[in-house]
C-alpha cells in the first residue's frame, strides 16, 4: 500500500525522525490557513506547495513550487489542486491532484552550506536482509545516479535478527562525508529511519532528499513509503491512510470482493486459482501470441458467485478480446468450477461478449469437460496446456 508524502512523514515523525514540517490542504483557502499556522509555529516566511499523488518526479511536472508570500500560496495551491499532474511515473493522462502539502521552506536564502543526500530502506530479496541504500547525490533520480555514477551509491545490509548496529549507522554517516555535529545527527537520523521502517512493516522507505542544513540539522524533505499489505492487520491506523482514489479502480473493486487482481496492458483476460499457475498461464498466453490483460487468482473457492465476480472484473477492461480460465482442481473440484462457469455465463447473458477458453485439470476434470461441452454455450474447453494455448491463438486470429 502506497502512502502520500504527508502520511509517510507522519510515520517518520512518530519514530523520532526530523522532518520538513507541513500541513495538508484540500483547497487554496485551506492552504493559506496552513501557511499561516506554519509561520506561527516555525517562523518560516516562504512555503513549498507540493502535490500529493502517488507518483515520483512531481517537481518535473509542475507539482512542487515555492511560494514567497500568502498570495502566492493561494495562487499556486489553486493551480495545483485539480490539475492532472503528468510525471515520468504516471500515464500520459497523469493523476488528478486532490490535495497539497504546504511545507516549511528549509532552504535558507543564499545558503551554500546545505547538502542533499539520498537514502532508502528496503528488503534485499537476494540475501534475505534489509538494506539501507544511500548516496551523496540527493535530489537526483537514483536510477540516473546508478547509471552515470554507480560508485556514488553505497549499501548497508542489516541482519533482521539483530537489527541495525551502531557501527553501521556511523559508517553511513562517514561515507556521506559528514563530521562533527552533522555526523552525530545523521547517526540518529539513520537509526530512527530504520526503526520507522521495521515498526511500520514497510517494504520501502525512500527519502530523497535527506537534507543537511547549514546549522547541521538532518531532516527528511520528502518521503515515499510503501507498506506491506500482508502486515496491515497489525496496523489499523496505517490501513486507514489508504487513499483508494490513487489506486486502479478495477483493482480496488476486486479487492473489495476478495479477488487477487493486478491490471496489465494485454488483450487476454486470465482467471486462475493459485499464483504459480497464474504466472504459468500468463507465459502460456504470450507463447500463443497474446498478451495477458491481468493477473487474477480466484483462490480455492471458485464457485459460481466468485466466478461471476471475476468475469465482471475482467470485462471492465475494454482491451480484453478473450478470457482464459485455467483451474487446477485440488482443493476445489473441477466439476464445481465448470458449473460455476456455466451458471455465471447464463446469469451475465450478453455481458460476456468475448470468447472463453476453459482448461480444467485435476479432480473430476472429465466430468467438468462434459459439463462445459454440453452446456450449449460458446465456451471452448481444453484439457492440456498446449490445447489451451492453441485455442487462445485460434480465437485471437
Amino acid at each position: 500500500m502506497n502512502l502520500h508524502e504527508y502520511q509517510g512523514k507522519e510515520i517518520l515523525a512518530s519514530h523520532g525522525v526530523r522532518i520538513q514540517r507541513g500541513i495538508v490542504a484540500n483547497t487554496a483557502s485551506e492552504a493559506v490557513a496552513a501557511a499561516k499556522d506554519l509561520t506561527a509555529e516555525t517562523g518560516t516566511g516562504w512555503h513549498v506547495i507540493k502535490a500529493q499523488v502517488h507518483a515520483g518526479g512531481r517537481g518535473k511536472g509542475g507539482g512542487v513550487k515555492l511560494a514567497k508570500n500568502l498570495q502566492e500560496v493561494e495562487e499556486i495551491a489553486g493551480q495545483i489542486i485539480g490539475m492532472n499532474l503528468v510525471t515520468p511515473q504516471t500515464s500520459a493522462e497523469g493523476k488528478l491532484v486532490r490535495k497539497v502539502l504546504v511545507a516549511e521552506d528549509v532552504y535558507y536564502p543564499g545558503d551554500s552550506e546545505t547538502s542533499e543526500f539520498y537514502m532508502s530502506v528496503l528488503l534485499n530479496r537476494g540475501t534475505g536482509k534489509n538494506m539501507i541504500m544511500y548516496s551523496t547525490e540527493g535530489g537526483m533520480e537514483i536510477e540516473v545516479v546508478a547509471e552515470k555514477t554507480p560508485h556514488l551509491i553505497f549499501t548497508e545490509e542489516i541482519d533482521p535478527s539483530v537489527g541495525l548496529q551502531g557501527f553501521q549507522a556511523r559508517r553511513i554517516a562517514f561515507n556521506l562525508g559528514l563530521s562533527g555535529t552533522a555526523f552525530k545527527e545523521m547517526v540518529k537520523f539513520v537509526s530512527a529511519l530504520y526503526t520507522a521502517y521495521v515498526k511500520s512493516d514497510s517494504s520501502l522507505f525512500e527519502i530523497n532528499p535527506v537534507l543537511k542544513t547549514s546549522d547541521d540539522k538532518i531532516l527528511a524533505v520528502d518521503a515515499k513509503v510503501t507498506i506491506d499489505d500482508n502486515a496491515l492487520f497489525r496496523h489499523k491506523d496505517i490501513e486507514e491512510m489508504r487513499d483508494v482514489t490513487e489506486e486502479n479502480p478495477i483493482e480496488v473493486e476486486a479487492k473489495a470482493v476478495g479477488l487477487n487482481y493486478v491490471d496489465l496492458d494485454g488483450n487476454v483476460g486470465c482467471m486462475v486459482n493459485g499464483a504459480g499457475l497464474a504466472m504459468a498461464t500468463m507465459d502460456l498466453i504470450k507463447q500463443a501470441g497474446g498478451e495477458p490483460a491481468n493477473f487474477l487468482d480466484v483462490g480455492g473457492t471458485a464457485d459460481a458467485k466468485r466466478v461471476e465476480e471475476a468475469f465482471r472484473i475482467i470485462l471492465k477492461d475494454e482491451n480484453v478480446k478473450a478470457i482464459l480460465i485455467n483451474i487446477f482442481g485440488g482443493i476445489v473440484r473441477c466439476d464445481r468450477v465448470a458449473q460455476g462457469v456455466v451458471d455465471a455465463y447464463k446469469n451475465m447473458g450478453d455481458a460476456i461478449n468475448v470468447p472463453i477458453i476453459v482448461r480444467l485439470q485435476g479432480t473430476n476434470a472429465e466430468v467438468a469437460k462434459e459439463l462445459i461441452d454440453n452446456s450449449g454455450l460458446a465456451v471452448h474447453s481444453a484439457v492440456m496446456f498446449q490445447e489451451a494455448a492453441d485455442k487462445v491463438k485460434e480465437v485471437l486470429a
